[in-house]
């Protein structure tokens, strides 16, 4: 079974920086790690490796330094590893970002048999791009899996979280998947994996080597962009509502009203 195990580098921090012009994070590398949720699908990934065989390939899109983090995954596992880096894709929303990793998935029989991604970023929290990435490709996509009950070449039977509750879904192959979080727990890397990491060559495709329409990409291919981005001012200021209770909840309704203008 071929994989492709899509991963994002997200800030260790919460106190990012914007760009003021484009309103986007500024990405630079310094604390950078790999969005959690897209550890636990490369272990979902490796996990499936070792039970049908088959290969592992890691892809992001990022900054350069952006290797470094994919390098860790061969450490603990994948067999190759691949980065969309270019200023072309700077900027991109989720559908500029789906059609850049799209690219690097292959066509036809070069796609992979199944891609795996995190159920969403922590530091975007839309969970679009695998749905997105299922709709370029044209093949099924299960949303929210929190287990893998089965798996052959043809089909994987899986559990997923929904508002309702969750379900049992049997998904044909090739698909997309995003999983949650607690799915797994990303192993360790061994001393020859650390080894192997250190000396994978990481494959970098620029938008002219992916084969982008370069009005797909960045800025230019992002039909939503940010407007405007701030912090929420705080307020340590108390109303004390004095009366009955009936005058209490008429004070009340009037704070609410107030606070809604």
């Amino acid at each position: 079974m071929r994989m492709v195990v899509c991963m994002k580098a997200v800030p260790s921090t919460t106190e990012v920086r914007m760009d003021p012009k484009t309103n986007t994070i500024v990405r630079d590398g310094r604390q950078s790690v790999v969005n959690p949720f897209d550890t636990a699908a490369l272990e979902v990934a490796l996990e499936l490796k070792e039970r049908l065989g088959g290969t592992v390939r890691a892809l992001s899109m990022g900054i350069p330094d952006t290797a470094r983090l994919l390098r860790d995954a061969v450490a603990r596992g994948a067999d190759s590893a691949t980065l969309l880096s270019d200023r072309a894709f700077a900027g991109a929303d989720t559908l500029a970002t789906s059609y850049a990793l799209s690219l690097a998935l292959g066509e036809g029989d070069e796609r992979p048999d199944l891609v795996l991604c995190g159920k969403m970023a922590v530091d975007g929290d839309t969970a679009q791009i695998g749905p997105e990435l299922a709709g370029i490709m044209g093949v099924p996509c299960v949303a929210g899996v929190s287990e893998v009950i089965d798996a052959s070449e043809g089909s994987l039977v899986v559990r997923r979280d929904t508002d309702e509750g969750a379900e049992v879904v049997e998904v044909p192959l090739p698909a997309v998947i995003t999983v949650t979080k607690d799915i797994a727990t990303l192993r360790m890397p061994s001393i020859a994996g650390v080894r192997a990491g250190e000396a994978a060559e990481v494959e970098i495709l620029d938008a002219v080597a992916a084969g982008a329409d370069r009005a797909r990409c960045g800025l230019d291919g992002s039909p939503t962009q940010v407007v405007r981005s701030f912090v929420p001012e705080r307020s340590n200021e108390a109303v004390e509502l004095e009366g009955s209770v009936c005058e209490q909840a008429a004070g009340l309704l009037r704070v609410i009203e107030e606070v809604a203008r």
